[in-house]
């Protein structure tokens, strides 16, 4: 959707008056300190911090929207304590470990490429992968692309170097490996493997050449300055595409009890991500439809998001894929074409 660029404001907060300048027009993104002015704004001020969010979009990244669908390889049972999963094998949460064989894995593929989705991501439920796990994503990745002309992503844990360099090697466009929560909050989210260990695979994907897909989730007891401080550190490792989940709460789970985030609050964190990253793709994941619901959605994809996964999570129902695609087409948002980089 082409909008009119949004104009300064006499009354406007000097904080969205400087990002009108560093971002929108410099495309530099916006230090620690604005990102938490950004996060702390009244409600009175969001529809102006969305349109500002939005023009940078559209200048830095353009009217395109990327589509994706995503699949689960090995869905529970995993040893890690993440505690908003409901896929850890240490919390009563009712998912169970399942694999997929092959055949389903093209089929979802197909049904994926079908809504117009141009990327496709086998998820698995573990620390990292071991060989059983390699071979079925090496034959997998191998079946798709000889049955599909979509980009096949990965998102498997924890990776060695050679791990990564194989990844690279058959063909995976897209590796994703979320950081999950600021450096300062993450022990309280994760106490089965560090912040390091994960920053250490989002750099080895970077340099092996791959894209890498690296984002976190928000509304897990965070406070905003931890929200900003995500946000910069994402901003510092400059992926090349941002997934933002809101969290949904999942019976079992240490998060279990915690609430809903704030549709308003979700709303500030989208533009505010976008204006730490203005070059960044910056996608819709899970939790939007039960934070922000249809409206709320809208308002989002007309604040900074540029990318979308249609269809369900891998624990979660998502929104019917029709109505994620009727929607773009009313915002008059082109999805962005097929482009093999590999």
């Amino acid at each position: 959707m082409t909008a009119a660029p949004t104009t300064p404001d006499l009354t406007e907060p000097a904080v969205l008056s400087r990002a009108r300048t560093q971002v929108l027009e410099n495309g530099e993104g916006l230090s620690y300190e604005d990102l938490v002015e950004v996060l702390r704004l009244p409600d009175e001020h969001v529809p102006a911090l969305l349109g500002l969010a939005h023009d940078v979009r559209m200048r830095h990244c353009g009217p395109e929207v990327e589509v994706e669908g995503i699949i689960s390889l090995k869905t529970g049972g995993c040893p890690e304590d993440c505690h908003f999963c409901s896929q850890s094998g240490q919390f009563t949460s009712p998912v169970r470990s399942v694999w997929l064989d092959i055949p389903q894995l093209v089929q979802a593929a197909k049904e994926t490429a079908e809504t117009g989705a141009t990327e496709f991501c086998i998820v698995a439920a573990v620390r990292g992968p071991d060989e059983r796990l390699m071979s079925q994503v090496r034959d997998g990745v191998k079946a798709i692309h000889d049955a599909v002309d979509i980009n096949v992503a990965c998102s498997l844990g924890m990776l060695t170097q050679e791990q990564v360099d194989e990844l690279a090697a058959i063909g995976v466009h897209r590796y994703n490996h979320n950081l999950e929560a600021a450096k300062s909050y993450f022990p309280s989210v994760v106490t089965t493997h560090s912040y390091e260990e994960r920053w250490e695979t989002c750099q080895m994907v970077r340099d092996a050449g791959m894209e890498l897909c690296c984002g976190g989730l928000v509304g897990m007891g965070e406070t905003l300055e931890q929200r900003a401080e995500l946000a910069s550190q994402l901003a510092e490792l400059d992926p090349h595409e941002v997934p933002l989940n809101f969290l949904n709460p999942r019976p079992g789970t240490p998060f279990g009890d915690l609430s809903t985030m704030d549709a308003q609050d979700a709303l500030r964190t989208i533009a505010a991500f976008r204006l730490a990253m203005p070059r960044t793709i910056l996608r819709y994941a899970g939790g939007r439809e039960l934070t922000l619901g249809d409206l709320g959605t809208r308002e989002g994809l007309l604040g900074g998001v540029n990318a979308i996964i249609v269809g369900n999570y891998l624990t979660t129902l998502g929104r019917d894929p029709d109505e994620d695609l009727a929607l773009l087409s009313e915002l008059k948002m082109p999805i962005r074409e097929l482009a093999k980089t590999l």
